[in-house]
């Protein structure tokens, strides 16, 4: 039996499409009720109570939604592109399900163990801009257009960043695979061992790059219903809205999943002598998303001029002097190699 799924090509089909499946069906889930959570946070922190009617304290709201995005009608502006008007969505879809394909949640869980996992991430997130500009692009209309444009900038604006604050990690460790990244942070000392202490400054420009990339608030600028009504998704409803939707949530989640991978140890305990394992890691996501919902509820809008201001004048110089100086600092081995890990050497 175990031949036909190692040997057998038809038997290593059915073995990935099985794996594939337990990562997305559970992900699927997930989502529904993070959204749930996103939104009784932002109501607690407005006084009011959020979804509570569909099922127990509304926590079935998500599922109904879902429902109705399925059985709506489909509404395709009359000057659209309608080939390109519905690649647009799969596009920010897919490119958001298979960036999971290298996550690791736990030791030896993950679908492709590759060498190149932090390029193949930064690859598939980069596309993503293609199916929002499609989006705006194929409405014919001008607010989605604009709102396209700007989502673009914005997205490759903070990609240099994050990809920049990226490689100070990868300079410690000595490897771009994700697991290696964990397994480096592994040490007597529990939490103290991850790279949140020695990469501290860049925990919170890849935080808030993440919010930029992702088109959270406050840099929803390309969703701005005060300026663009909705941005590039103005003229999507039912099933293609619904994918949007997921994709940019679930590019959501990944952000949480990356910023627990690189900085916090992924699936390893924070206390010496507990045992590892995935919980650790959908507890920390869980905690970065909680943060990133309390910034959606507090945090005032910016300007697009003050977003890209921040983007290329504050955040892009200080992650090109950190990769600079983690490179010193891991080149001599400074603090007893507090920066240089090499795990792989």
């Amino acid at each position: 039996m175990i031949e036909f799924f190692t040997e057998n090509p038809f038997g290593i089909v059915l073995l990935i499409l099985g794996q594939s499946l337990l990562i997305l069906v559970p992900l699927l889930v997930a989502l529904a009720f993070l959204m749930y959570a996103d939104r009784k946070v932002w109501a607690a922190v407005q006084m009011r109570r959020g979804p509570n009617v569909v099922g127990p304290w509304g926590v079935l709201q998500s599922f109904a939604d879902f429902i109705k995005y399925i059985v709506k009608e489909i509404v395709v502006p009359a000057g659209a592109d309608r080939v390109v008007f519905f690649i647009a969505p799969l596009i920010t879809f897919v490119v958001a399900v298979i960036a999971w394909a290298v996550i690791p949640f736990a030791e030896g869980w993950v679908l492709a163990d590759v060498n190149v996992a932090v390029l193949y991430v930064l690859a598939i997130s980069s596309l993503g801009v293609y199916g929002i500009i499609m989006g705006g692009w194929a409405s014919n209309s001008k607010y989605p257009f604009l709102g396209s444009l700007r989502s673009a900038a914005q997205m490759i604006s903070y990609e240099v960043s994050m990809g920049l604050i990226i490689i100070g990690v990868i300079l410690s460790t000595g490897s771009l695979n994700f697991g290696d990244i964990v397994r480096a942070q592994d040490g007597n000392l529990g939490l103290l061992n991850w790279y949140w202490l020695p990469h501290l400054p860049m925990v919170f420009l890849f935080f808030i790059s993440a919010l930029a990339e992702t088109n959270r608030p406050p840099f929803d600028l390309p969703e701005a219903e005060s300026e663009l009504v909705a941005g590039f998704m103005v003229e999507y409803s039912s099933t293609p809205f619904l994918l949007f939707m997921i994709g940019e949530l679930m590019a959501v989640v990944l952000m949480c999943a990356l910023t627990s991978i690189l900085f916090f140890g992924g699936w390893l305990s924070p206390i010496p002598g507990l045992p590892d394992g995935v919980l650790w890691l959908v507890a920390k996501m869980v905690f970065f998303f909680f943060v990133f919902a309390m910034v959606k509820a507090i945090v005032p809008r910016y300007r697009y001029d003050q977003l890209m201001r921040l983007g290329w004048k504050v955040f892009l110089p200080l992650s090109l002097g950190w990769v600079v100086l983690v490179a010193f600092l891991a080149k001599f081995e400074v603090l007893g190699g507090f920066w240089a890990r090499w795990i792989g050497a």
